[in-house]
């Protein structure tokens, strides 16, 4: 999806889950692969980034007499596709030059909103990095990518997982529980937290872990089967998981099956509040689930905006019309119908012919659903950091600029090392109260909800907040917990007991207090 404007922002989301394309290239054009598996969250918040740009480019007081324009992509959550997306957007759509004149198309971006994955993100950064332009993530947390060295132009809107570790290992010192087991996703994401969360826990003498697994991707039920066993063999009753809310589909399942119950979950930001897995089947052995999720915020206007996307008002400029055929499939999936023609390259949809003018607030809820934002805050947080950065770069004096003879840049030669330059600088505090500024390490002012899965006696679930871990100004971390509102899914009605036994104490500055647990009597 295109937007013209003075200076063009690109965006990367997964609209949808999987792909499948002729071959592994990257020259194929993105109306060539067929993405499937359509996903309305994902696409609402690409749709979080239009309407930010839209609600800046009405505001007289930020960037006045400049206008945003976008190029969103859909990675199919696919690094090959995300990845060549990310190439077009920083090196230009079209090869075809005219002497002269400008590039055809839509024109090479001054700054990327993406990707939510960190292993996408790690490979998109790096190549990212050779052109200077500065790329803000919304979801990816890998620690790693707070190297500098290697990622110099990565920001991030969203706490690097080293601080969700220490945050994870702070309720686990707060309810006593000294004995936990760990499973994490086998990609970055998950490898580094493995890694970091037994030197941290070693470290702050807290405890130790009884197991780490590595959860697969794709369809093993064998290791699955086998990982619960260990599980549900173990007296480690508090299990942490760091993964995607696919990983623990296919866990819960076997959970399921051999009903193995009596366990306390902590699940990372990726999947606590995961609505898919808050269903009757599960809730018996999920609820009372304590998560560590993004910061909730509210967007106002957003949700007016969404109701009114249609098909028809968002045909694109380009001559491939992708970018209609991204609300068209959104369209479909939505109302289960299809359009005649459906759109080159893309999966057809069943069901009666599609009108264009189906009300989207009968049929979209989850879609107009804005009670719980949260990655969607993240995207408006990075689109707003991105037109601060650019801001303070046009507002430069003349002979005062930071560049070469204190110069400054101008919109004729802006160019995106220059904008990254007033993005490390950037501090301003959103509409709902937030600060938000980055650190050295392009990393964002660290905070995450906390926040409890309730079963209701009516059978309905719901996902309450129950505290707040954030950084201080002296960089330690602070807890608050609200005990009394936690739901806890055991007979007791109250906290369970998770130690290596009653009189277990942590043997420090031992290789034992890495590797395992120190059983000394007292």
């Amino acid at each position: 999806m295109h937007k013209p404007g003075d200076v063009v922002l690109g965006g990367l989301f997964k609209a949808h889950y999987t792909s499948a394309f002729p071959e592994l290239s990257f020259t194929s054009e993105p109306n060539q692969l067929t993405c499937q598996g359509f996903d309305t969250t994902e696409f609402r918040h690409a749709m979080t980034m239009a309407f930010a740009i839209d609600e800046i480019n009405k505001n007289s007081h930020l960037l006045p007499n400049v206008t945003l324009g976008y190029s969103l992509y859909d990675n199919c959550g696919t690094l090959v596709i995300g990845f060549s997306a990310a190439l077009l957007l920083a090196s230009g759509q079209e090869e075809q030059f005219l002497l002269q004149e400008k590039c055809l198309g839509t024109p090479p971006v001054l700054g990327i909103v993406g990707d939510s994955r960190s292993t996408s993100s790690i490979a998109t950064a790096d190549v990212i990095g050779l052109f200077n332009l500065p790329i803000v993530s919304y979801f990816a947390t890998c620690s790693c990518l707070s190297d500098r060295r290697r990622f110099p132009t990565f920001f991030r809107t969203i706490p690097s997982d080293a601080f969700q570790v220490r945050a994870m290992i702070k309720i686990l010192k707060h309810f006593g529980w000294t004995w936990a087991g760990l499973l994490v996703s086998d990609d970055d994401y998950g490898l580094h937290v493995a890694r970091t969360f037994q030197s941290d826990l070693a470290q702050s003498g807290g405890g130790c872990l009884a197991y780490s697994e590595i959860l697969p991707w794709g369809e093993d039920p064998a290791e699955v089967k086998r990982i619960v066993e260990i599980m549900k063999k173990s007296t480690a009753r508090v299990v942490i998981v760091f993964a995607y809310h696919s990983h623990m589909i296919q866990l819960m399942e076997e959970v399921v099956r051999q009903n193995v119950t009596g366990l306390q979950w902590m699940a990372s930001e990726a999947w606590s509040a995961a609505a898919v897995l808050q269903t009757p089947r599960l809730m018996p052995y999920l609820s009372g689930t304590l998560g560590i999720a993004i910061r909730r915020g509210e967007i106002p206007g957003l949700r007016d905006f969404l109701s009114r996307i249609r098909p028809d008002i968002h045909i694109s400029s380009s001559s491939n019309n992708y970018g209609h055929s991204m609300v068209m499939q959104f369209w479909e999936y939505t109302f289960q119908c299809r359009f005649a023609p459906p759109p080159a390259g893309w999966m057809e949809a069943g069901g009666e012919l599609c009108t264009g003018q189906e009300d989207l607030e009968s049929g979209g809820a989850e879609f107009l659903d804005v009670s719980d934002l949260r990655p969607e805050y993240n995207v408006y947080k990075a689109v707003y950091a991105l037109a601060y950065a650019l801001d303070d770069l046009l507002q430069c004096k003349p002979g005062r600029g930071p560049f070469s003879g204190h110069s400054c840049a101008t919109l004729q030669t802006l160019e995106p090392w220059k904008l990254m330059h007033y993005l490390e600088k950037v501090n301003f505090t959103t509409s709902f109260g937030d600060q938000v500024s980055f650190d050295e390490n392009g990393d964002a002012l660290p905070i995450y909800d906390v926040m409890n899965w309730l079963w209701l006696p009516d059978g309905r679930t719901k996902v309450q907040n129950v505290g707040l871990v954030k950084k201080l100004a002296s960089k330690d971390e602070e807890l608050t917990l609200d005990d009394d509102k936690i739901f806890w899914n055991f007979d007791s009605k109250q906290s369970p007991l998770s130690v290596c036994s009653e009189s277990w104490v942590p043997e420090r500055n031992t290789k034992k207090a890495i590797m395992g647990c120190s059983i000394t009597k007292t």
